[in-house]
C-alpha cells in the first residue's frame, strides 16, 4: 500500500517512519511512503504558496494553484489515489475508517498550514475529510501521521501477529480489557487470580466483562453501542 504526504514540511514526517514497526513495514515493502511539496509546483515568481484572505481575516491561507497542480500531478500518475484532507471541522476519524481505508491502493494526505487551505481546493480534490479531535494544531502533518499509522496497522502482515487486532480497543464498540505482565505481584498489587489459572474460556469471559466495565466508566457513549451490538 502506498501513502503520499502533500506537505510543505516533509522532514516533520520522515523521522516517524525511521523506527519500529513502520520502518520494518517499509523495508519489507508492505507499505510505501513518498512526499510531494506544493512549493515545487508554485508558479509564483517569489515561490510563495500562501496569501492573505479575501474579505479580511487574521493569518494567511495556502493558495489554490500549487496544491491543485500537485494533486493533479499525483492523480495523473495514480488514477486510484484516494485524497484525504485533515481538518478540525471534519468528521472524527475512527477505527472503522482505519480498517476500511487499509484496503485502498494509494492514499494521499494533504496537510494544511497557516490558517488553512483555500476551500476551492478541498471542494475540487477531497475524497474524504477527517479530524483527529476538537482542537487546533499548527499544521496537518501530525494529524496525517496519526491517520496513516492507524491505517498501516490494518494492512496485511504489517503487524507481526494480526490476531492482536481483534482484541484491541474499539472492536465491537468496546475498549480493550486491562492487560498484565510479569511479575504477578508488584508492590503488593497482584494480577487478577483468574488470569493465572490457564482456563482460557473463563479468561475470555472475564476479559469481556472487564472490557464492558472499562468502557462504561471511560466511554459511556461507546458502552451504549456495545450493548446494542450484543442485542
Amino acid at each position: 500500500m502506498r501513502f503520499s504526504f502533500v506537505t510543505l514540511f516533509p522532514n516533520l514526517i520522515k523521522g516517524y517512519f525511521s523506527e519500529s514497526i513502520l520502518k520494518r513495514a517499509i523495508e519489507d515493502e508492505k507499505i510505501f511512503i513518498d512526499f510531494v511539496n506544493p512549493r515545487d509546483f508554485t508558479t509564483d515568481k517569489h515561490n510563495r504558496v500562501d496569501a492573505s484572505m479575501i474579505g479580511g481575516g487574521a493569518g494567511m491561507l495556502m493558495t489554490p494553484q500549487p496544491l491543485m497542480d500537485s494533486l493533479n500531478d499525483i492523480r495523473s500518475k495514480s488514477p486510484n489515489a484516494h485524497v484525504i484532507f485533515l481538518s478540525p471541522v471534519a468528521k472524527p476519524f475512527t477505527q472503522n475508517d482505519a480498517k476500511r481505508l487499509a484496503k485502498k491502493e494509494h492514499i494521499v494526505f494533504v496537510s494544511g498550514r497557516y490558517e488553512g487551505i483555500d476551500e476551492r481546493v478541498i471542494e475540487a480534490q477531497a475524497d474524504e475529510l477527517f479530524s483527529i479531535g476538537d482542537y487546533i494544531l499548527t499544521g496537518g502533518e501530525l494529524a496525517s501521521m496519526v491517520v496513516c499509522d492507524a491505517i498501516s496497522r490494518n494492512v496485511g502482515a504489517v503487524l507481526g501477529n494480526s490476531d492482536s487486532l481483534s482484541v484491541e480497543s474499539f472492536e465491537e464498540s468496546l475498549l480493550e480489557a486491562p492487560s498484565f505482565t510479569k511479575p504477578k505481584n508488584y508492590e503488593n498489587n497482584e494480577v487478577i487470580s483468574e488470569f493465572l489459572k490457564g482456563n482460557h474460556s473463563k479468561i475470555t469471559d472475564l476479559k469481556r466483562g472487564l472490557a464492558l466495565c472499562k468502557t462504561k466508566y471511560f466511554r459511556p457513549d461507546l458502552y451504549k453501542k456495545g450493548i446494542t451490538h450484543e442485542k
